[in-house]
């Protein structure tokens, strides 16, 4: 080869491994990515997750709170059948009145 020649050898090859290099980098950055939004996920789904939890805790302690209220069962069968609605529903809604089975009309039918 003539001196000329090897320049320019070297040059191409300097160019080649600058693409090579410049490859391996976009690479890696999207390596990097997948894992900074897999722990991304991750911390969202914990986050989920505890939240979820938080909220069960609530609901089981206002079951609990409602559950301790006392209620004439005489009052839940009234307001079923005068409202044309489901037992469950006349004394969750009474108990959430304090028993009150006037507030707990006027709350039904609003």
């Amino acid at each position: 080869m003539e001196g000329g020649d090897e320049g320019l050898v070297k040059l191409l090859d300097s160019k080649d491994l600058q693409q090579q290099s410049k490859a391996l980098d976009k690479l890696t950055d999207r390596v990097e990515d997948r894992q900074l939004d897999s722990i991304r996920v991750q911390e969202a789904m914990a986050a989920l997750a505890s939240s979820k939890e938080a909220d069960w805790n609530t609901m089981r302690m206002r079951e609990k709170e409602l559950a301790a209220v006392k209620i004439n069962p005489t009052d839940v069968d009234i307001i079923a059948n005068e409202l044309e609605l489901d037992k469950k529903v006349a004394e969750t809604t009474l108990r959430e009145h304090k028993g009150d089975a006037v507030a707990a009309i006027r709350h039904l039918l609003r």
